[in-house]
């Protein structure tokens, strides 16, 4: 070999060792990023195998060690203080990395699909001028295996900026900073047209009889798409061919395989590689997509929070999320489902969005009431603001007397009607016939009845696609849409 190729070698070899000792961080490790305070937080990235890394923290003087494993891949628990800030954290070994304006506060994980990625420059209007709320966006991506990684970095909230944040995030994010003080992170991670089980993890829909249809679906899909795309080109090409005026549309492409529609995709992309940074819980506002199977959605939606908690080790991961607005698409089975959710999952709450829809527009424009609603949640539940109202009327019990029925609520303190006398109560027999009602708000309950009703056993509240619901508390919030039967439901056993 001559002395030129040996040098050349040489070089190479000397290049891939420095390389490869060089620390590397994941995108949620960065400049102007938000950790949560007073927690463990953990942090990780790569070296060298077998390399120790010194982490400082410039809020502290005690140094953490990491030791990288065979794979390169080192892990470390940092412990912050109270929310402030800006610090520093320098990462060395080999070679050395530093992390600036570094601020202390709240974290959250927001997600969902369109109404959760709607963008803050699509609003009316908005101040956005809050360099202590960070953003950081997680690229729409599609896996097929849990990904460790993501592009992306964190931006300070500022009119430049705010544009194309989350505006629910955005909004939600702007109260807690108002109302706490805190520094105010937020990960998007959320996507358009994307149902619940696309962020829900294999094993989860795996091991629940109830949600393995999902995953067979989905391998029917598989077995079938080279037939079904043939028959789509024969129908293209026959389509192309036909020069007449009445020749009809253009054919559908079947659904493209391994796409953001399918069975634990975004997961595995987008969530996957949020783990295990600390947050403080989740925002979610989506499922316009699982319509369809309203009723299946109360098991969907309840085992993804439950791994969600898993996968970050907190069984009281706060979890907040948003009620379908009224829309010609979203039946009442899915906003149940969603209510039975809150009912029935610890640690969750529920916003109701009733006044806030529009039968023909699914994005509903204003997304300010939102944010604001999911931060009331969190202001009395995580922030100790207990004179603030959480929600609106949520229905808690019934009562049958004589000839009516007695509607008791949570939320429930100083019950009105806006604009005249309440709408949208219906009550049944038992002969399953459900009759517009008269109701009567008395005190923190209402008393439902109609004459032709002599024994109701049932009362239903905005139980349609487009509710108009006048009921609220004095805190102007609105009702959640409910039932009192458990009667069989039109979205009830579709798998």
């Amino acid at each position: 070999m001559g002395i030129s190729k040996t040098i050349l070698v040489s070089m190479m070899i000397l290049y891939s060792f420095l390389s490869s000792a060089q620390i590397r961080l994941p995108a949620l490790i960065s400049d102007h990023m938000i950790l949560q305070q007073n927690s463990q937080a953990i942090l990780w990235g790569w070296a060298r195998p077998g390399e120790k890394i010194t982490i400082l923290p410039s809020w502290s003087k005690k140094p953490v060690i990491a030791v990288a494993n065979s794979a390169g891949k080192w892990t470390a628990t940092v412990k912050t203080i109270k929310a402030g800030g800006p610090y520093t954290l320098q990462f060395s070994a080999s070679d050395s990395v530093q992390v600036k304006d570094v601020l202390l506060g709240e974290v959250w994980l927001a997600s969902g699909q369109s109404n959760m990625e709607f963008k803050l420059k699509k609003h009316k209007s908005a101040e956005a001028n809050y360099p202590l709320i960070r953003m950081i966006d997680v690229p729409n991506r599609t896996a097929e295996e849990e990904q460790a990684e993501f592009k992306g970095k964190w931006s300070i909230c500022s009119p430049e900026t705010a544009a194309d944040m989350s505006a629910v995030a955005y909004f939600f994010s702007r109260d807690i900073h108002k109302e706490t003080g805190f520094p105010v992170g937020i990960i998007n991670a959320s996507w358009g047209g994307t149902p619940a089980e696309s962020w829900t993890k294999k094993q989860v829909l795996e091991s629940d009889t109830n949600l393995q249809p999902i995953l067979m679906q989905y391998e029917k899909q598989v077995a079938a798409y080279p037939e079904a795309l043939a028959r789509y080109k024969a129908s293209l090409e026959k389509w192309k061919a036909d020069t007449s005026a009445v020749k009809g549309k253009e054919p559908a492409a079947p659904g493209a395989l391994g796409s953001h529609q399918s069975p634990s995709r975004l997961y595995n992309g987008m969530i996957a590689p949020l783990i295990p940074y600390s947050i403080k819980g989740v925002l979610w506002y989506q499922g316009e997509s699982n319509a369809s199977k309203g009723f299946q959605y109360r098991y969907l939606f309840s085992s993804m929070i439950k791994s969600w908690r898993s996968d970050w080790k907190n069984d009281r991961l706060p979890f907040y999320f948003v009620q379908i607005s009224p829309h010609q698409s979203q039946n009442p089975d899915l906003r149940e489902s969603q209510f039975v959710t809150y009912r029935t999952v610890p640690y969750t709450g529920i916003v109701v969005t009733t006044d806030n829809g529009d039968s023909l527009d699914i994005h509903p424009p204003d997304k300010e009431p939102v944010g604001k609603r999911l931060a009331l949640w969190a202001l009395y539940n995580e922030y100790g603001k207990k004179s603030v109202v959480a929600s609106g009327p949520l229905y808690k019990s019934m009562k049958v007397e004589g000839n009516k029925i007695r509607i008791e609520f949570d939320y429930a303190d100083g019950l009105i009607a806006r604009e005249g006398a309440l709408t949208d109560f219906t009550i049944s027999g038992s002969d399953q016939q459900f009759r517009p009602a008269e109701a009567v708000i008395e005190k923190n309950s209402i008393l439902v009845s109609n004459l032709d009703v002599k024994e109701p056993v049932a009362v239903r509240f905005a139980w349609r696609n487009v509710p108009h619901p006048n009921l609220y508390n004095k805190a102007g919030l609105p009702a959640s849409p409910f039932r009192t039967d458990n009667w069989k439901l039109q979205t009830e056993g579709r798998k």
